[in-house]
Order: C-alpha cells, then sequence, then structure tokens
C-alpha cells in the first residue's frame, strides 16, 4: 500500500507544478485499488472459514453450501486477503483471535 501513496504524492506533486502553468495538461489524481484489507468478512465468507477450520477441502465446503468449487476458492482468496492470512491455516488462526468463528 505505501507504494500506492507515493506514487499519489508524486502525482500530486506534479499537479501543484503544473497547476502554475497555464498551458499544461491536467493531471487526474492517483486512486489507489479498493482497500480490500479494511472490510470485514461477508457472512458467507465467514461460514466458508468455519468450514475451512473444520478441515474441509474446497470441494467438501462447495458441497455443503451448494457452491461451485471456483466459488468457494474465490471465497478463500477473499478471506486471505481480508484477514491478512498467508495460507488457510493462518485465516484460521486469525479467525479465532479475532472471534470470526469458534
Amino acid at each position: 500500500m505505501s507504494r500506492y501513496r507515493d506514487h499519489s504524492r508524486r502525482f500530486e506533486a506534479v499537479a501543484a507544478r503544473r497547476g502554475n502553468n497555464p498551458g499544461s495538461a491536467e493531471v487526474i489524481p492517483f486512486q489507489g485499488p479498493l482497500r480490500e484489507l479494511e472490510l470485514e468478512p461477508t457472512v458467507r465468507e465467514t461460514e466458508v472459514l468455519q468450514l475451512i477450520s473444520e478441515g474441509l477441502v474446497n470441494r467438501e465446503i462447495g458441497q455443503r453450501l451448494f457452491l461451485s468449487e471456483e466459488t468457494v476458492k474465490s471465497h478463500v482468496r477473499h478471506l486471505l486477503a481480508k484477514l491478512q492470512a498467508r495460507s488457510r491455516a493462518h485465516a484460521v488462526a486469525v479467525g479465532f483471535r479475532r472471534g470470526l468463528i469458534g
């Protein structure tokens, strides 16, 4: 994220310098990516996390929740990002610590 903030600061500095030159082109301010890390897991993602903690694999989670395996994979990717976890096991540990699963 710090890389994006640095880019934003550089763009803003260039825009400020060009603001004094009437013939210069307008610089559109940089907006970073969605701040997915600040979001809480959805109810469905929490259900997926609970099933991961029970030792189920994506195929089994999909069968339990009536989802495709690809949808489960997507939920797992979002969970890892939101919980800032490096693996499924790490996500489960973070989920327990944060009280998301019991």
